[in-house]
C-alpha cells in the first residue's frame, strides 16, 4: 500500500514538473547588411569563404609570430584567468542540475547507557545497548520550472563565459601579432637609421676634407656634423621602444622579460585577408556570442522570478530499523518507516517578488541592447578595417614614389653641391627629407599590417559559434 502512494506521489510530481513558467528563449534578430561597403580590391564574399582558420597568424609568414602564438592560449595569465571562471562556471550548471533530483542519505547510531537500580540503597543498575539505521530521502519537485529555467541560466551563463575565453584568447593573440609588429617596424626603422648615419658620416667626411682645403665653409661642416648627431640620438632613441616592445611579447606569452630574446628580422609579409559576408559575423565573433549568451541567461532569469509567484512542493520518505536491545537490528519487527509532503507558498510579500520579475526583465532588456550594440559595433570595427587598408595602400603606392624620387633627389643636391651650384642647406634639406619619406613609408607599412592583424580579429579570427556546443561535452567528462 505505502509503495502505492509512493508511486502516486512521484507520477504526480513529475507530471506537474513538465510545467515551466517564464519566456521561452528566442534570438533577437538584429539588421544585417547583405555586404560591406564595396571597395577596390575586395570581392563580394560567400559564408563559406577562405576566412582565417585555425592558426591564422601564418599568413603574415613571421616565424617569431608562428614560434609564440600557440603559448598564448597555454601560458597568457589573462587566458588562465578566464578559463578557471569558465570551470566555475560549468561547476554552477552542474550544482544546479542536481536540484533536479532527490537528496539521499544514511544514519546511523548506536547508544549504550546504565540506568539506575531500582534498590533505594543503591545498586549498579542495568546497562542497555541501542541503536537504528535509516535512510532518507528528500525531494523538492520542480512543479513551475524554478530549477530547468536555473540550469538554463546557468549553462547560457557557462557559454557567454566559453565565449569570453575565446575573446580574451583572441585579444590576446592579436596584441601578440600587433607587438611583434611594431617590434619589427622598430627593426626597420633602426636598420634605416644605421644606413642614414653611415650616409652622414660620408657626407660629413667630404665636407670635413673641403674644409681642411679651404673649399667649404665652417658653417657647412657644422651643418653635417649636428644632422649626424641628430641622426644618432635618434637611432639611440629607437632602443627604448624595441625594448618595451620585446618586453610586452614576453609578458603576453607568460614569461618574464629577461627570459626572452628577439633577434632582429625583417617585417612580415602584408597579407591578403578574405572578407566574409556581413551576417557570418554573428557566428564569428566570440564577443557577439558573449553578448548573445547573456541575452539568454537573462531571458532564463525571466522565468527564475516568475516561478517564485508559485507553490513549492517538497516529499520526505525515511526508512530504516531501530532496536533496543541493540541486539537483533535488522529483524522485520524493527523495521520503521515515514513518508510526508510539505507545500510552501508565499500569501503576502508586499510587492518583492513583482519587483525581482521586474528587475529580471529590465536586466533582459539590457541584455538585448547589449547585443544589438555589439553587433554594430562589429559592422564598423570591419568597416574600419577595409577602409583602413583601402586608403592605406594608396597611400603606400603613392610614398613608394616619393621615396624614389627623394633618394634621386637627396643624390642630386649633393652632387650639386659637390660641383658648387648650391649651398649645402640645400643638400641638408634633401637629406632629411629622404628619410622622412622612408620613415612614412614604414610607418604606412607598419599601419597596413596591423589593419590586417585587426581586420582578422575582428572577423572572429579562426573561431565559430559552434564551439559553444562544446559545453555540453565538457559537462559530460567533468
Amino acid at each position: 500500500m505505502k509503495m502505492s502512494h509512493i508511486a502516486l506521489m512521484t507520477s504526480l510530481a513529475l507530471l506537474l514538473g513538465g510545467c515551466m513558467v517564464g519566456p521561452d528563449y528566442h534570438r533577437t534578430q538584429v539588421p544585417v547588411p547583405a555586404r560591406f561597403k564595396p571597395l577596390p580590391g575586395w570581392t563580394v564574399a560567400a559564408p563559406s569563404a577562405e576566412a582565417p582558420k585555425g592558426d591564422w597568424w601564418t599568413v603574415f609568414n613571421d616565424p617569431l609570430i608562428n614560434r609564440l602564438e600557440p603559448a598564448v592560449s597555454v601560458s597568457n595569465q589573462t587566458v588562465r584567468q578566464d578559463y578557471a571562471s569558465y570551470r566555475e562556471a560549468l561547476a554552477d550548471v552542474e550544482t544546479a542540475r542536481s536540484s533536479l533530483f532527490p537528496t539521499i542519505g544514511v544514519t546511523g547510531s548506536s547508544t549504550r547507557q546504565r540506568t539506575a537500580g531500582a534498590s533505594s540503597l543503591g545498586g549498579s543498575g542495568a546497562v542497555s545497548n541501542s541503536g537504528a539505521l535509516e535512510g532518507s530521502a528528500s525531494w523538492s519537485i520542480d512543479l513551475w520550472g524554478k530549477v530547468r529555467r536555473t540550469i538554463e541560466e546557468n549553462k547560457a551563463t557557462a557559454q557567454a563565459s566559453e565565449a569570453t575565453l575565446a575573446n580574451a584568447t583572441l585579444s590576446e593573440q592579436t596584441a601578440l601579432a600587433s607587438a611583434i609588429i611594431e617590434l619589427r617596424t622598430s627593426d626597420a626603422n633602426i636598420a634605416l637609421l644605421q644606413k642614414t648615419v653611415a650616409a652622414y658620416q660620408e657626407y660629413l667626411r667630404v665636407l670635413t676634407n673641403q674644409g681642411a682645403l679651404g673649399t667649404a665653409k665652417p658653417s657647412d661642416v657644422i651643418t653635417a656634423k649636428t644632422q649626424l648627431e641628430n641622426a644618432q640620438s635618434s637611432l639611440i632613441a629607437l632602443g627604448v621602444a624595441r625594448a618595451q616592445y620585446a618586453h610586452a611579447i614576453a609578458v603576453l606569452v607568460g614569461k618574464n622579460p629577461e627570459d626572452l630574446t628577439i633577434e632582429p628580422a625583417p617585417m612580415p609579409t602584408l597579407p591578403t585577408v578574405p572578407l566574409v559576408v556581413p551576417s557570418t559575423l554573428l557566428q564569428r565573433r566570440p564577443d557577439i556570442a558573449v553578448a548573445e549568451r547573456e541575452m539568454a541567461a537573462q531571458n532564463a532569469a525571466v522565468g527564475v522570478a516568475e516561478a517564485a509567484y508559485y507553490p513549492t512542493l517538497s516529499l520526505s520518505a525515511a526508512d530504516g530499523f531501530s532496536q533496543t536491545p541493540l541486539s537483533g537490528l535488522l529483524h522485520a519487527a524493527n523495521h520503521i518507516w515515514s513518508l510526508g509532503a510539505e507545500v510552501d507558498d508565499t500569501v503576502f510579500d508586499f510587492g518583492a517578488r513583482e519587483g525581482q520579475v521586474a528587475a529580471a526583465k529590465a536586466a533582459y532588456d539590457g541584455a538585448v541592447a547589449n547585443y544589438r550594440g555589439t553587433v554594430l559595433t562589429a559592422f564598423q570595427n570591419v568597416e574600419d578595417d577595409l577602409s583602413g587598408l583601402h586608403i592605406l595602400a594608396q597611400q603606400a603606392a603613392v610614398l613608394d614614389s616619393a621615396v624614389t624620387d627623394a633618394t634621386r633627389g637627396a643624390q642630386i643636391a649633393f652632387n650639386e653641391y659637390q660641383v658648387g651650384t648650391v649651398d649645402y642647406t640645400t643638400a641638408a634639406t634633401a637629406q632629411v627629407t629622404q628619410l622622412s619619406a622612408e620613415q612614412n613609408a614604414l610607418s604606412v607599412q607598419e599601419q597596413r599590417l596591423l589593419d590586417s592583424v585587426s581586420l582578422i580579429g575582428d572577423m572572429g579570427g579562426g573561431w565559430s559559434a559552434d564551439a559553444l556546443n562544446d559545453t555540453a561535452h565538457a559537462l559530460a567528462k567533468r
